[in-house]
């Protein structure tokens, strides 16, 4: 890195690198008015203890002026298990919601018009299910399949990578996402059946070229997946979206932003022959959990103020900014309330919105965009030389890589070469502050109780004869979608549901 930056540093071609606005390759920004007709959506992520506590939260948080909702689901739910399998016990509603059957999903979303408001779920190996949850709650609020807004996950490749939420080994979890993909594009809903993300990845230590390359290597898999099982690119392309981190390096992460988008276009058109719509790359941003301390929590509110300006200048389509106490504890409402208060001060009081890519034609911008696009570029190489993205994770590829970068950041963190305020440099003596914490036990016996209700009123042998149904499509090649919205529309449960495809599956073990 340079301390000045002059015109000779920068030698792209405007028209081949930059472009306009809403035109290939997208460096400017994925549409031609950008903010200056429409913000971002402001979706702020929720979600603990029940769908009742939950959909308080929600409800609170769209009164504020929260434009649209993210979902953060528990650990049971992402893995597969009911509120009454012994491997939940202890972890039911602690990290999201718990949901076991469509009648939870109901309640998360009751009195919330799902016609009017998109709805994001961060859920993996089970996003089929919850997909389909989501659905029927539709269908019995009156709102058909395309009439419904939002986005799931569905990003299981990472998941072996950073955060560990897999059930099924990658080629039948790769098969279930095609088939996501199938659906969404037949029923013409507006639903993004994929957040190809790379927000773990630089959670758990990856850099921005990192997180940039892995994710995008991570997209030409399951396009390639997608187009095997008979899709085309630019039916299911344009409905792709990404997800990235926003950490505190300003200018680095707005550059990131930028790289992603032109790179991403570059790759779809030069491998797929894919047209614009589907060369777009459309992206959600979160702040940096990582970035939050524990220390001088108050601190964090200005981390997140400087990664969620990064990502309005880096052109984001959507944005959650971390609520100051998230290092300690769940979000209370009033932290949750301050950090969608301040993307409600960058987006009306910043003047940031203004102009179209403020940032386009900054030597130095401009500069470090196309190191982030080659770095990326020629890391995608080596993915592609062990045989692509499943491969290289199979091999440990990203897993080391990524290690690597975590022991180099926590070895300058500890030296003091670089600082982070209130934790290695100018810290005072005062201890973190305790918050309070819900009462698990109970929540976890109101949420088994919830569960034997549905499983007693229930028409058994329907749920038998659905569960039946899904293991043979299982075992076959035929769409996984409709026996599983069969499943729900029964009450089958998220754990019943799960099983059948793990018997049918199993599980996955890494080998590494």
């Amino acid at each position: 890195m340079k301390h000045v930056y002059e015109p000779g540093d920068w030698t792209g071609d405007p028209a081949r690198d930059l472009g306009r606005p809403g035109a290939f390759p997208f460096t400017r920004g994925v549409y031609g008015s950008m903010y200056t007709e429409r913000l971002w959506t402001m979706r702020q992520y929720a979600g603990f203890g029940t769908a009742e506590e939950t959909n308080e939260r929600f409800r609170r948080l769209l009164r504020g002026g929260q434009t649209g909702l993210s979902t953060a689901f528990d650990l049971p739910t992402q893995m597969g298990y009911d509120s009454d399998h012994p491997m939940a016990q202890g972890e039911v509603g602690r990290v999201g919601v718990a949901i076991d059957t469509v009648e939870d999903l109901g309640d998360l979303f009751r009195e919330i018009p799902l016609s009017e408001v998109s709805t994001s779920m961060t859920i993996n190996a089970t996003a089929a299910v919850l997909l389909a949850m989501y659905v029927v709650v539709g269908e019995e609020q009156g709102v058909p399949p395309a009439r419904l807004t939002g986005t799931v996950q569905n990003d299981v490749l990472k998941e072996y990578v950073a955060r560990g939420t897999y059930i099924y080994p990658p080629q039948p979890s790769l098969r279930l996402i095609a088939d996501i993909f199938r659906y969404v594009s037949s029923e013409k809903m507006s639903f993004n059946p994929i957040s190809i993300s790379g927000y773990h990845m630089r959670e758990a230590g990856a850099t921005a070229i990192q997180e940039v390359a892995f994710t995008l290597a991570n997209a030409v898999e399951y396009v390639q997946v997608a187009l095997a099982a008979g899709l085309d690119v630019d039916d299911f392309g344009p409905r792709l979206s990404f997800f990235f981190a926003s950490h505190n390096d300003l200018f680095e992460e707005a550059a990131k932003f930028r790289a992603a988008r032109r790179l991403w276009a570059r790759i779809a058109r030069e491998r797929f022959g894919a047209g614009d719509a589907a060369a777009r790359l459309r992206f959600h941003t979160q702040t940096g959990g990582v970035t939050l301390q524990a220390q001088q929590p108050l601190n964090n509110v200005v981390r997140v103020t400087l990664q969620g300006l990064a990502a309005v200048l880096g052109g984001t389509q959507s944005l959650h900014t971390n609520g100051y106490d998230e290092a300690l504890a769940l979000p209370t409402a009033e932290s949750a309330t301050l950090a969608l208060r301040t993307q409600q001060i960058i987006g009306y009081e910043s003047g940031v919105p203004r102009v179209v890519d403020p940032l386009a034609g900054s030597y130095y911008v401009e500069a470090l965009t196309d190191e982030i696009e080659r770095g990326a570029r020629e890391l995608i190489a080596e993915v592609d030389a062990l045989g692509g993205a499943a491969a290289a994770i199979e091999r440990g590829f990203y897993q080391e890589a990524i290690a690597r970068s975590a022991w180099s950041i926590q070895q300058e963190q500890e030296s003091g070469r670089q600082v982070v305020v209130g934790v290695n440099r100018f810290v005072d003596d005062e201890p973190p502050p305790i918050l309070p914490a819900p009462d698990y036990t109970a929540l976890e016996t109101r949420q088994r109780e919830r569960l034997a209700a549905v499983r007693a009123r229930r028409d058994g042998g329907r749920v038998t004869a659905a569960l039946e149904a899904l293991a043979v499509a299982a075992r076959g090649t035929s769409p996984l979608m409709p026996p599983i919205l069969e499943a729900v529309r029964a009450r089958a449960t998220l754990g019943e549901i799960s099983d059948t495809l793990r018997t049918t599956w199993g599980v996955y073990r890494p080998a590494v």
